[in-house]
């Protein structure tokens, strides 16, 4: 169920479609190996796609986790109440379907009926939430508000594990609560921050549900490959479904190379601290 997808799409990637110049024919598949890559490194908007996920990607997963990271070390203070409440209001976002979160703020986005513009206009100021420059960062506000409380919950079950006695005994030699989470809590969560990064690096790629949610009130700054799934899911619609395989392999992967990369980088940092 998972190795049969994933072969017939790279299979199919190294094939070709060829229509007759009437179109009166129906379109046949040419063996091509490398036709439909060297379509893809020649595809601008195929390639503006992937440096829009990577910018997305480079800004947003360390401000979701960086968020995440916050919450979980407020929740777990020793002066914190309400835990039980602030844990499931920090979570419920990521309970919502993304496609529902996507419809909620696009009419937090909306030019005429913007809640937040309203209340910026006293002061003169609004916010060009589908500007060309801005609509991307509007995507990356919706998955972190989706997301940051799904990765708290895992950075804060790792904080469970930190033995009490630890952190006694730094309270008795008298740190400070900031100290204790410096020296103490972040890092015994290295390892679940580095586990939330790479789920957020995949999910960075395989942004979809958002950009094309609110893709109809952008005003055109979300194209139809504004992302490289939504690339991807254009040549489908075009018929080119060995062009999509194509772009699906290289998506996957450039994907796989980045978490290697990662992974190394931060077993090296272990191994070094």
């Amino acid at each position: 169920m998972y190795v049969a997808p994933i072969v017939y799409a790279a299979v199919s990637s190294l094939f070709t479609v060829h229509r007759s110049g009437l179109g009166l024919t129906a379109p046949t598949k040419v063996f091509d190996p490398l036709g439909n890559y060297s379509r893809a490194f020649g595809d601008g908007a195929f390639l503006s796609s992937l440096g829009r996920v990577a910018l997305f990607g480079v800004v947003q997963v360390p401000v979701m986790l960086g968020t995440a990271l916050a919450l979980a070390l407020l929740i777990d203070s020793r002066s914190a109440r309400g835990k039980g409440f602030f844990r499931l209001s920090s979570f419920l976002p990521y309970a919502i379907p993304g496609v529902s979160a996507a419809l909620v703020w696009s009419f937090m986005y909306s030019s005429q009926s913007s809640p937040i513009n309203r209340l910026l206009h006293p002061v003169g100021f609004s916010i060009p939430f589908f500007h060309s420059e801005v609509v991307l960062w509007s995507v990356a506000n919706i998955v972190t508000w989706s997301w940051a409380g799904y990765n708290m919950i895992i950075i804060y079950a790792a904080l469970q594990s930190i033995p009490a006695e630890v952190l006694e005994a730094a309270r008795m030699d008298g740190a400070s609560a900031l100290r204790i989470a410096w020296s103490i809590k972040i890092p015994a969560v290295r390892g679940a921050l580095v586990l939330t990064a790479v789920f957020s690096i995949i999910g960075s790629a395989q942004l979809y549900n958002e950009p094309t949610v609110l893709q109809p009130v952008s005003d055109g700054s979300i194209s139809s490959a504004f992302t490289p799934i939504m690339s991807a899911q254009n040549a489908v619609a075009a018929g080119n479904y060995p062009y999509a395989a194509a772009q699906s392999v290289l998506l996957a992967l450039l994907v796989g190379v980045v978490s290697f990369v990662f992974f190394k980088l931060t077993h090296r940092g272990e191994e070094q601290a």
